[in-house]
């Protein structure tokens, strides 16, 4: 039984944690609250630490030095994940629900993420590129 079905979040060891990333890039998009409401709207800009083509932090081991408002998931015990995008895998296992196909992790094929759409490759901006966030909001769907 893979570790995903059988440990929670929290009992993952950090490699484990690790290999359920699939790399789209979406965690690391911009996100606006809406300070009534409380809803998160999600727009395609994106740190710019991200390399565009594969979707991952240039600076991963020092993200959270360089960008103070990048946040370790693993560093924090949060009571839910619903401000993460709703295919991430932290978000679905938290919320008891599978891995999608394209998962790598279920797929074993990194290119199935941007087969899938899921990736942010597409479509993203870096945050050098903007001058106001709320030009670039994007919605999802679940």
């Amino acid at each position: 039984m893979p570790f995903w079905k059988t440990k929670k979040l929290a009992e993952m060891t950090t490699e484990e944690w690790e290999s359920l990333c699939d790399n789209c890039g979406q965690c690391c998009l911009h996100k606006l609250e809406d300070e009534d409401t409380g809803q998160i709207a999600f727009t395609r800009v994106v740190c710019n630490l991200i390399d565009l083509d594969t979707c991952r932090c240039t600076r991963y081991s020092e993200r959270t030095w360089l960008v103070p408002e990048c946040l370790d998931l693993k560093q924090h015990d949060f009571a839910a994940y619903n401000w993460l995008p709703p295919t991430c895998a932290y978000r679905l296992l938290s919320d008891g629900e599978a891995l999608p196909s394209w998962h790598p992790l279920i797929s074993k094929n990194t290119a199935s993420i941007k087969k899938a759409g899921a990736s942010i490759s597409s479509y993203a901006i870096k945050e050098a590129d903007v001058d106001d966030l709320e030009d670039h909001i994007i919605g999802w769907t679940d």
